[in-house]
């Protein structure tokens, strides 16, 4: 596993002016900052700000990635480009930003994957297919509103979740987990900016919420990042 350095202040500071050029969170997801994203996230701020290292995510996605996998905001397509597919695997994307599904989808062009545009706070519509696995890594936090607001999501994608499925994700926090000093203040910047939307994002909202939506729930917590998986769904699909 990688041991990357802490980054200086002013090597955050250069990392904020760069990821907030616009103040949304998903219209800051340019050809540009896509292109420094791995390192950015995956090298510096999981392991050394966060503290949980890209390793654990990647190894969240062998654990439960399907032959029939939807992948739902897609980033960089970093860990679907390294984990342990199934032979014959087929691959959705999903994202509301056009230019991470272009990157993550040239990326593993290699699984012929099928994009969809979709923002997952609204019922999904246009997609014919379910998937016995779905992801959602670094997702929510990035959604406006409070942890039972953005839940909205798991009823929309429930009906995308093949009978005996699993989805599962990964979701940074704000409350009930432990954030070092420049987690705290990195965050908030973020959510000043809109980057993120997980000021008042608590561990046990999230529980609670997985918890009424399905039958079996599993969350470790990495650092200040909930890790989760959750299947036997309890409640019917919005559509």
């Amino acid at each position: 596993m990688p041991c990357w350095p802490t980054p200086s202040q002013a090597e955050i500071d250069a990392m904020s002016l760069q990821e907030t050029k616009d103040h949304d969170s998903q219209s800051v997801y340019s050809p540009a900052t896509l292109a420094i994203y791995d390192t950015l996230v995956l090298r510096i701020s999981n392991p050394a700000i966060w503290r949980c290292p890209t390793p654990r995510i990647l190894a969240l996605y062998d654990r439960h990635v399907s032959d029939h996998h939807l992948d739902v905001g897609v980033g960089t397509g970093w860990y679907l480009d390294r984990c342990r597919f199934p032979a014959g695997v087929r691959l959705g994307l999903m994202d509301l930003n056009r230019n991470a599904l272009r990157s993550a989808a040239k990326r593993v062009e290699r699984y012929s994957p099928v994009s969809h545009v979709a923002d997952v706070l609204q019922p999904i519509r246009g997609v014919d297919r379910t998937y016995a696995s779905i992801s959602l890594v670094y997702l929510l936090h990035c959604l406006p509103g409070d942890i039972a607001e953005k839940a909205i999501v798991f009823d929309h994608l429930v009906s995308l979740l093949a009978p005996g499925g699993t989805m599962f994700g990964a979701t940074i926090l704000a409350e009930g987990v432990v954030r070092s000093g420049m987690a705290t203040k990195l965050m908030a910047f973020y959510n000043r900016k809109g980057i993120f939307g997980n000021a008042g994002d608590r561990l046990d909202d999230l529980r609670r919420e997985l918890d009424v939506r399905f039958g079996k729930v599993t969350i470790e917590v990495v650092g200040c990042v909930a890790l989760f998986s959750v299947s036997e769904p309890k409640r019917l699909p919005v559509v």
